[in-house]
Parts: structure tokens; sequence; C-alpha cells
């Protein structure tokens, strides 16, 4: 067997292993505040996520993928085209391994920043510091409290407006009846919003920006009157107001949740299949030096498959972590929660800021958290999370540099 295929074949390997650790970690983002609310059961929430993220993946996921990460690397600059392949299997194995430790200790990472690091170690080995983007690095750094501190701002105001116009009115009923109408038209607009702008799939339509804004206004209108209709028609006056203002909320946390599992599929795939597509290119002789390379769908299928193996085993722990041992959620809180790290992540990635889902959905949750006093946030829990994030970059590219030199000096040393 010739070199290359062998590599592709451990590449592919290698990126379900990814993609497992992807769908094991990462789902923590979209379904930890529902289940920590209890809108949903733990095991519900592992089902949504795993179909709705392998949905996203196959069917909403780009064709064509940026393989070197942002710009982490310029490929011009490896020797030859056999070492990047093997230094984008390098990058795929220490990615995996990191996620995987993080997701056993229960602790939430971000796959982007761990695929990052993993490149930036394989480009410091071989081609030396003139080959790493050092401005897109500095802007991985910067997220680190762009993410988290607008998704924590974001959050912390919607649950206080939730909290002084619903939920201590006297007559809170009418006034959930008035404004939860207006939060499912904003929570549907950002979901139209981010599946044109965000999503490859909705991109790839190419709607003009103020198109898109005016079809999403005339649809927030319909929604605010249909859906005022639906909450009176369907309100149980036998149930506590308080309970039943939380079971409308429950409703537009749970649709929320599952925009932000469909969008996360659509969108870190790439991190799974980006390596492993620039390993088929060059074995193909297909791969272009720009760094982008056409994934074929059964690529996409194969990280969709990847992801929602790894949320079936093991999506609970970090969920459980972000959902449960940061602070106590109910289902406004809940939904403040998933609307703001969806917002954050949309605005952000829109303005061209670098921004990561986990930083988000964790700084959204501290944010409504802090709304109820800095004494409902466990910081213990909180300062382990940080490190980790600290941690990521660094421990995955010094890992990948101890993989990519075992791979060059034992399997691969013709290379």
């Amino acid at each position: 067997m010739d070199p290359i295929t062998l590599i592709l074949i451990s590449a592919i390997v290698a990126g379900l292993l990814v993609a497992f650790s992807l769908g094991a970690n990462d789902v923590a983002n979209s379904m930890a505040p529902a289940v920590g609310a209890r809108a949903i059961t733990i095991w519900q929430a592992v089902l949504i996520a795993a179909v709705l993220n392998f949905v996203g993946a196959v069917f909403l996921g780009s064709n064509v993928t940026d393989t070197i990460c942002k710009g982490i690397i310029d490929p011009a600059v490896i020797p030859t085209v056999n070492m990047l392949a093997v230094g984008m299997l390098a990058a795929l194995l220490s990615t995996g391994a990191w996620i995987l430790i993080a997701t056993l200790t229960e602790l939430p990472v971000s796959s982007t920043h761990s695929i990052v690091g993993s490149l930036l170690g394989f480009g410091l080995i071989a081609g030396g510091i003139e080959v790493v983007q050092w401005g897109n690095i500095g802007g991985i750094v910067l997220s680190w409290i762009i993410s988290p501190f607008f998704g924590g701002l974001i959050a912390f105001l919607i649950f206080v407006h939730i909290r002084r116009y619903i939920l201590v009115r006297k007559d809170i009923l009418g006034a959930a009846l008035f404004w939860a109408p207006v939060w499912g038209s904003l929570t549907l607009a950002l979901v139209i919003l981010s599946f044109l702008y965000k999503t490859p799939f909705g991109r790839n339509l190419g709607i003009p920006t103020p198109l898109g804004l005016l079809l999403t206004t005339g649809v927030m209108i319909l929604t605010i009157i249909f859906y005022r209709r639906h909450i009176r028609n369907n309100l149980d006056t036998n149930m506590r107001p308080n309970r039943a203002v939380e079971n409308i909320f429950r409703n537009l946390q749970i649709c929320t949740a599952c925009y932000v599992a469909i969008s996360q599929g659509a969108n870190d795939v790439a991190n799974a299949i980006g390596p492993v597509a620039a390993i088929y290119g060059i074995a193909k002789g297909t791969y272009a030096s720009s760094g982008s390379s056409v994934v074929p769908l059964w690529l996409l299928g194969m990280g969709g498959v990847g992801i929602a193996v790894g949320i079936v085993c093991l999506g609970h722990k970090v969920m459980n972590t972000v959902g449960k041992r940061i602070t106590k959620l109910t289902n406004t809180r809940g939904f403040a929660v998933a609307f703001g790290a969806a917002t954050t992540v949309l605005l952000a990635s829109n303005l061209g800021m670098p921004v990561s889902t986990t930083h988000a959905a964790v700084g959204a949750v501290v944010g409504v958290g802090v709304a109820r006093g800095f004494s409902a946030v466990d910081f213990r829990v909180l300062y382990k999370i940080v490190l980790y994030w600290v941690l990521t970059l660094p421990i995955a590219a010094i890992t990948c540099i101890v993989i990519y030199q075992i791979l060059r000096w034992t399997i691969f040393v013709n290379i």
C-alpha cells in the first residue's frame, strides 16, 4: 500500500474520532440549557441533537471547506503535499484526543480552537514561525473574551427583561400573553437570519441582506399575531400562573435549542472532515494550493454519523455540566441562555468577529446566573471550564507536534 493511501485511510478513522468527540462535547451548547431547565430529559436531548446535527452536517454542511481552518497556516510554505497530508492526520489525532479527554472530564471545550491549535503545532514544526498566520491566532485568543462576554451580556439583559416585565407583574399571564409572542417572533427571526447568513446552505442561496431583513420582518409580524392567538386558545387556566408562563417559554426554549443543534451540524462538521478533505484531495490529485478542497457527500455523511454517535454515547457528560452545575435553570432562564448564545454567534460571525459557540453558551449560562446574584453561580466549576479553554490551544499544538514527529519517525519515514 502506497503511503498516501495509508494516510487517507488513517485520516478517515481519525476524522471519525474527531466527529465522535465533537458530538460528545459540543452538544452541550445546544441542548444543555433545555436539560438544565427540565424542558426535555437528557435522553430526549441526546436523540434530538443527534438527529438534527446529522441533518445539519449532511444537508446543510458546505460542499467546499477551507481545510487549512481559516488561514491558520499557509499550505504553500509546506515543502510537499505528502508532508501536508501527514500534518493533517496528526492534527486530526491530536484534536480528537484532546476533545475526548475534555469530554470524559465533563468540561466543554471549543472544537474549532482544538483543530486550530493542532494546525498551529504542525505549522511550527513543518514550516517554522513564518508559516503561521499570527493575526488569526490573535483573533482566536480575543474570542476567549468576546464570546462569553457578549453571550453573557445578552442572556443577562434578556432574563432581566423577562423578570421585570413578566415574572414580577401582578397580572403575570397578561404580561406573558403580550411579551411571549414578541420573544417568539424574535426567536424565529434569529433562526431565519442565522439560516440565511450563517449556515453554508443558506449562504449559497445568495439572498441579499435587505431582502432577507424585509422577509424576516414580515414573518415576525405574522408570528406575533398567530402565536398570541395560539397561547390564548391553549392556556391551561387550572395551572398556577408562574408554571403556565414557564410552559410558554419552555416551547420557545426547545425551538431555539433545536436551531442551534442543526446549525452546529452545518458549521462544525468542517472541523472533523476539513483535514480529511485535504488529504482526500491530495490522494486524488485534486487538492488546490489555496487550501480549499471539494468535499464529497459521503464525507459529510461520515462526519454526521460520527457526531451523532458521539452525542448518543457521551453527550450527557458535558450537557450535565453546562446545564446543571454552573447555575440552576428554569424555562425562562434557559430561553435567555439559548437566545443569548445563538444571537452572539449570529451577530459576531456577521461582523467578522471571532466567536466560539461553546464559549458563548457558557457565558450565557453565567450571565443568567449573575442576573440572580453572584452567589447563584458556581465559580469553582466555571474556573475549571475557563482553565480548559486557555489550555486548549497549547495542549493541542504540543500534542500535534509529538504525534507528527512520531508518524514521521516510524510509519512515514520517507515522506
